[in-house]
């Protein structure tokens, strides 16, 4: 074996105990135990944070405040305040509200600072409690990842050098399978499982119903758009959701 297929053997070695590492930070069960305390179910926001992540935890958040008047539907898509945030103590709804100086787009209203920091906490939150991937653990993982790929490029280009390299089918035959298993820890959602087992037993117990009539409590609302998401706000809210840019497809394309 000649020194340009060493070093490639010896970074593929490397590609792959980083891989290793990875798999170990996104499946190792967290420090927490569980949703809460005697069974306690997150809010809705938290929900939606495990569901869909930033956006539709900011979703709900909207959702909740318009139902208290506090923002309404904007121009060409946006959402803007519309009053104060009433009564409500809830971190994420506040980081929201703090964030509407100016009617925004639901895009760039999830990057303001003042939303940022708030969902964070939230995610914060629920990384102590197993429900996500703690997110230190989940950023080194998908740093680990990314260099996965680049270890094995270094050792090709190191192998090239020398002039004594392994071929092209022996490079193939290695580098296949560390992209592949790179890109299937990638898709792992931060989620736990513990946290998908949940929102389905939620889903179970709370399908999502067919008229909006047959619910009249605000509460159970926040709930159905954290565990459905679009399907729900064109059912409850079309008009806010189309006016306020909230839904990812037209309400046409949700059944």
């Amino acid at each position: 074996m000649g020194t340009g297929t060493g070093w490639f053997m010896a970074a593929a070695a490397a590609a792959w105990a980083e891989l290793l590492v990875a798999a170990v930070l996104l499946c190792a069960p967290g420090r927490g135990g569980g949703p809460g305390p005697a069974g306690a179910v997150p809010g809705p926001e938290a929900l939606a944070l495990l569901r869909g992540g930033r956006r539709a935890a900011v979703t709900v958040a909207l959702v909740a405040l318009h139902q208290h008047g506090a923002v309404a539907a904007g121009r060409k898509h946006t959402v803007r305040a519309n009053g104060g945030p009433g009564r409500t103590r809830d971190p994420v709804q506040l980081g929201v509200h703090r964030s509407l100086r100016n009617a925004l787009a639901l895009r760039a209203l999830t990057l303001r600072p003042e939303t940022r920091r708030a969902v964070d906490g939230l995610r914060g939150e629920l990384g102590r409690t197993g429900l996500l991937r703690p997110p230190g653990r989940h950023r080194a993982a998908r740093l680990l990842l990314a260099a996965a790929p680049a270890t094995l490029v270094a050792g090709v280009l190191a192998g090239a050098a020398t002039g004594d390299g392994p071929g092209t089918a022996a490079v193939l035959a290695t580098a296949v399978p560390v992209l592949l298993a790179a890109l299937a820890l990638l898709r792992l959602p931060p989620a736990t499982r513990a946290a998908r087992r949940l929102l389905a037993e939620l889903r179970e117990r709370h399908p999502l119903p067919a008229h909006r009539s047959e619910v009249t409590d605000g509460r159970l609302v926040r709930l159905y758009v954290a565990l459905y998401g679009d399907p729900a706000l064109a059912l409850f809210l079309p008009r806010f959701s189309r006016d306020g840019g909230l839904l990812g497809r037209r309400p046409s394309d949700l059944r």
